[in-house]
């Protein structure tokens, strides 16, 4: 099973780009000679579903929902992480996007925080206006899920660890 992680039906999953969702079923489907095995994954926010074959779940990256230890990782960056932003705004695009690419839930917070502190100093692009949008939907998700909380609570909670570092959680802005 070239050594990816193998999910067992009702697992929290990570698609990076769509979201948090659960694995609903895993089913195999008969190719000519081969027989391909699929994790159906339900897409918890557009209640979409998603076929993924086994032989992709590297590739996209597909990931099991963060631990305990991993959201305590992440609340001590935004509290008092330093981030380094690029004066080239296109540098720093390509970083910010290859970061949220990661599919890791550190660099998403990675990402926010260093829009946030940009956004201090000046007004954010449109695409860092989305990216930042897109950060914020990701951490306050899964977050959510692996908490089995409300995502309002989770605002809260990533609120107090930013006010550290004076800033404030973005606000969720109506065309996301």
């Amino acid at each position: 099973m070239n050594g990816h992680l193998s999910f067992q039906i009702g697992d929290k999953v990570v698609y990076p780009n769509h979201g948090v969702g659960v694995i609903e079923q895993i089913s195999s489907r008969t190719i000519g000679p081969n027989v391909h095995k699929f994790y159906l994954l339900k897409i918890k926010a557009s209640s979409l579903k998603v076929e993924v074959p086994f032989a992709n779940v590297g590739t996209v990256g597909l990931r099991a929902v963060v631990k305990n230890g991993e959201i305590a990782k992440i609340l001590t960056f935004l509290t008092d992480g330093k981030c380094d932003n690029n004066a080239d705004w296109k540098y720093r695009f390509k970083e910010n996007s290859d970061k949220m690419r990661t599919g890791s839930l550190l660099e998403v917070a990675v990402v926010l925080k260093s829009l946030l502190l940009l956004g201090k100093s000046k007004p954010l692009s449109f695409r860092e206006k989305k990216m930042l949008d897109r950060a914020r939907y990701l951490l306050v998700t899964e977050l959510a899920m692996v908490k089995n909380t409300e995502e309002t609570e989770i605002e809260d909670l990533l609120n107090k660890a930013l006010a550290k570092s004076k800033l404030k959680f973005p606000e969720v802005t109506a065309d996301a």
